[in-house]
């Protein structure tokens, strides 16, 4: 990936391929997408999964759900078949329900961003302790691929980093863990697991692009003397997207993934990896994602302070990688109309972050309808409704899917007539 802010460059001609594939124009400008939740940890020590499909009932209703797609204007969607539920052993497949849902995206010409693995793996491989998990992930990608070969955009593993913490230093799925060097393996398989599968997908399509989705973090020191915990804690917010992206941790992350079971060699693995140039820094921005750090390192909720776009902007200075917001939501409240206004409050902080050369090429709203049981983070399986989406789960549209809806329509006209910063040769699904 070139460092200024230029066009990616495979060429509209796939190697290999005797026809010339069209090239989706912009979203008006901008990627609007939303997306369809995916999660599937274990809890209860993996006696219990927890299926967002199942829970929202896109199982049933996947049809009218990419109706509701189509109806708000997007042409971009984040969406991926139950891990859990398709890989079903080496070399074992269930390509059911991926072959008539993709097939369908394909017809109505919705570009998906194809989500991989969404906080669980199958029961067979266990949890992300497993060190065999990056290669059996990396055949399931590679099947995935050859099978699916004309899906171009992936996030192989959503969310990294919050995927590491909750299984294995928190202690709320999967492994169910507490510890650092809990944690630092579960990062360092979730990583590796990450790089084998891009790899093994640009061997099947060389321009594939990965938008990586990860959580956009900053920690607040609460008084002086947690100055020093609040630095470790922001050099620890990159160490997802350093080990993807070939960018040297600091010191004091180095020291602590070395003190707690990382290997020199499993680092310079990391280090030599060149597929940056094949990505897109997709993050995501939660009013939960700003901490205040105490003097113990315990981080509690700060709340909305510095912003998507101040937060971002940090990130993008370490990578200068394309962005794509990827995620971000708000519970429509007794008023109904908090989702709205964090919807206009996220967009003014995207074009904002654009006016300051911050190269963003995309905007999400997730989910496309309500969730389930994320108001205690999926630890618990009450049953609850959690009003966050752009409709409700008997699919009628909520105010923040109006909103959504009219900002498509009058920005997305305002932004094709700027001058744009960054080309993306993204393909229709022909």
């Amino acid at each position: 990936m070139p460092h200024r802010q230029e066009a990616m460059t495979p060429a509209a001609r796939s190697p290999g391929c005797n026809e010339v594939r069209r090239l989706a124009p912009p979203n008006h400008g901008m990627y609007f997408a939303t997306g369809i939740e995916n999660s599937n940890p274990t809890i209860d020590n993996g006696r219990v999964r927890i299926d967002e499909m199942d829970s929202c009932g896109h199982y049933t209703h996947w049809a009218t759900d990419f109706d509701r797609v189509q109806e708000l204007g997007l042409s971009f969607l984040r969406y991926g078949p139950p891990l859990y539920k398709t890989f079903l052993g080496p070399d074992r497949f269930d390509w059911s329900f991926a072959d008539t849902t993709l097939a369908d995206l394909r017809r109505r010409k919705i570009i998906p961003i194809l989500d991989l693995c969404h906080f669980g793996v199958p029961d067979w491989i266990g949890n992300f302790q497993n060190p065999e998990f990056p290669r059996l992930f990396e055949g399931y990608a590679a099947a995935f691929a050859a099978r699916f070969s004309w899906v171009q955009l992936y996030t192989p593993i959503n969310e990294m980093y919050i995927c590491a913490l909750f299984s294995a230093r928190y202690g709320w799925w999967n492994e169910q863990l507490r510890g650092e060097r809990s944690f630092v393996t579960a990062l360092k398989h979730i990583c590796k697991a990450n790089l084998l599968a891009m790899n093994a997908i640009l061997e099947r399509r060389p321009d594939a692009i990965f938008v990586q989705s990860e959580s956009t973090e900053y920690f607040h020191p609460t008084n002086p003397d947690a100055i020093g915990a609040a630095r470790a804690r922001n050099s620890e917010r990159f160490v997802t997207l350093d080990l993807t992206y070939a960018h040297p941790v600091d010191s004091e992350t180095y020291q602590f993934l070395m003190d707690n079971g990382m290997t020199r060699e499993e680092y310079a693995f990391f280090l030599g990896q060149r597929l940056r140039y094949a990505c897109i820094m997709g993050n995501d921005y939660y009013a939960t994602n700003e901490h205040r750090v105490g003097p113990d390192g315990v981080a509690r909720p700060a709340g909305e302070i510095f912003g998507y776009g101040e937060i971002t902007s940090q990130y993008f200075e370490r990578y200068r990688l394309p962005v794509m917001h990827t995620e971000t939501n708000f519970a429509q409240g007794p008023r109904g109309d908090e989702a709205v206004h964090w919807l206009w409050k996220q967009w003014a902080n995207v074009l904002q972050a654009r006016f300051n050369r911050v190269p963003i090429i995309g905007f999400t709203w997730y989910a496309l309808t309500d969730l389930i049981d994320w108001d205690t983070a999926l630890r618990e399986q009450n049953h609850r409704v959690c009003p966050t989406g752009l409709y409700d789960l008997d699919r009628r549209i909520r105010p923040v899917g109006e909103a959504y809806k009219t900002l498509i329509h009058e920005w997305g006209r305002h932004l094709a007539t700027e001058t744009v910063c960054l080309t993306v040769p993204i393909e229709f699904p022909e």
